[in-house]
């Protein structure tokens, strides 16, 4: 099924729910979250009846709605992707990049794709900041909803480059997993991408939290792979997360890892309280 924009409409015929971000994007900046998603989500895109994905909030420029798109096509040639913004000004900008399978619309949270469809992926990237920390589940609940059954919402932050990132993967029925990626050349230990998580946790990296606990582990396996380094970050940063195994629920392997990638249960780092 392709997306079919009737003239002069996008989709929108309410009020779009949520505020404007900074616009702030840069080209491949979301390159290690579009990785993760198709490797991790390949199964789900290959199967879809109707594998439509939306960039949700994508900023000033379109980049990363052409860039999912590419990415999403090496894994399901026939996917398609709608990049949503709350500003109009931003939608008509990113109009002439329109191509088969790609088309851009005023929305917000509420995920406005016309026919009923159901997203089998929202990509929320860099969203969330500006919200407070007790609003977020209520976005998850609404975007969730928004979702195909086999859906995955993936939301997160990232540097302005993306040599950092941190993200949450949800599905229908609430949070799975949090993972964390590096350019792992820019890391002087894990702790380091503290300031990039997600506003659910980003608040929570205080003693007595999960999350702390879980980047202290994290920067001991460091630490204790340190002899590795001469090898290379990629083989630390592999001896630390097998180290870390150990006392953590972390899903996935060294095949991940390799990606300066690695991924915990979402019920082990999840806020107390």
């Amino acid at each position: 099924m392709s997306v079919v924009v009737p003239p002069g409409r996008r989709f929108v015929r309410s009020r779009p729910v949520g505020s404007a971000t900074r616009g702030t994007t840069n080209p491949n900046r979301l390159r290690r979250m579009d990785r993760w998603i198709a490797a991790v989500h390949a199964a789900a895109l290959v199967r879809s009846s109707d594998p439509v994905a939306v960039d949700l909030g994508y900023g000033a420029a379109p980049w990363t709605a052409v860039e999912l798109l590419a990415r999403l096509r090496t894994v399901r040639p026939g996917a398609e992707v709608v990049g949503v913004e709350i500003d109009p000004a931003r939608v008509a900008a990113a109009v002439p990049y329109e191509r088969a399978g790609l088309v851009f619309a005023h929305g917000g949270f509420e995920v406005p794709l016309p026919g009923g469809r159901r997203p089998v992926l929202i990509r929320a990237a860099n969203v969330l900041r500006q919200y407070g920390e007790a609003e977020v589940a209520d976005v998850w609940a609404r975007l969730c909803a928004r979702l195909a059954p086999d859906g995955l919402l993936v939301e997160g932050t990232c540097d302005e480059i993306g040599r950092r990132h941190v993200w949450v993967a949800l599905g229908p029925e609430g949070p799975r997993t949090v993972t964390f990626a590096a350019r792992l050349a820019s890391l002087d230990r894990p702790s380091d991408l503290a300031e990039r998580l997600p506003k659910a946790l980003i608040h929570r990296n205080v003693p007595g939290e999960p999350i702390h606990a879980f980047l202290r582990d994290f920067d001991r396996a460091w630490a204790s792979a340190a002899p590795y380094a001469d090898l290379g970050a990629r083989q630390r940063w592999i001896r630390a997360a097998a180290a870390l195994a150990t006392a953590w629920p972390l899903v996935g392997g060294p095949r991940r890892w390799r990606q300066g990638e690695l991924t915990v249960r979402w019920d082990a780092l999840a806020p107390r309280g």
